[in-house]
């Protein structure tokens, strides 16, 4: 499947090239730049994941994210999601690792989940821009909604 998003992708690349070949070198160049923007975000996010991993064994994930720790665990993984600041497509990677190291289904989808919906990170900003009420309301809103979305896909998985 993969081989066939690269072929898919280099094949639009092509024809986009040859529809326009400034529009298509302008496109490159901005993505490129994107790239270049957020691989420090990555590389340390990336050397992050990996010094948890090779310090905390199966088992401490498990105690602490596995599907023994029951609700507690779920409470812990919201406030680990809720405090950490990661891009979702560092985000996804993270949870499969957490998963295949013992981490819970339940746990780990209210980590994702509040990781990509809860912002105590950006209160700061969110509260100048939408102002308090606002930020609060959707937080605890999200916070509830993610709650709920690790109880239902412990339930179904």
């Amino acid at each position: 499947m993969t081989i066939i998003f690269y072929v898919f992708a280099f094949s639009a690349l092509m024809i986009s090239f040859a529809k326009s070949k400034e529009k298509t070198k302008t496109a490159l160049k901005k993505a490129w730049k994107s790239f270049e923007n957020i691989l420090p975000q990555l590389l340390l996010i990336l050397l992050i994941i990996g010094m948890l991993l090779a310090v905390l064994t199966a088992e401490q994930i498990s105690s602490f994210l596995g599907a023994r720790s029951g609700f507690v665990g779920v409470l812990l993984a919201s406030l680990l999601g809720s405090v950490t600041l990661i891009p979702g497509f560092v985000a996804f990677p993270l949870a499969s690792a957490l998963l295949h190291s013992g981490g819970g289904i339940m746990q780990i989808t209210a980590f994702v989940s509040t990781l990509m919906m809860v912002g105590i990170v950006t209160l700061p900003l969110e509260f100048k821009y939408f102002g308090k009420k606002a930020t609060i309301l959707r937080n605890s809103l999200a916070l509830g909604f993610s709650l709920m979305v690790a109880v239902i896909m412990g339930a179904i998985l």
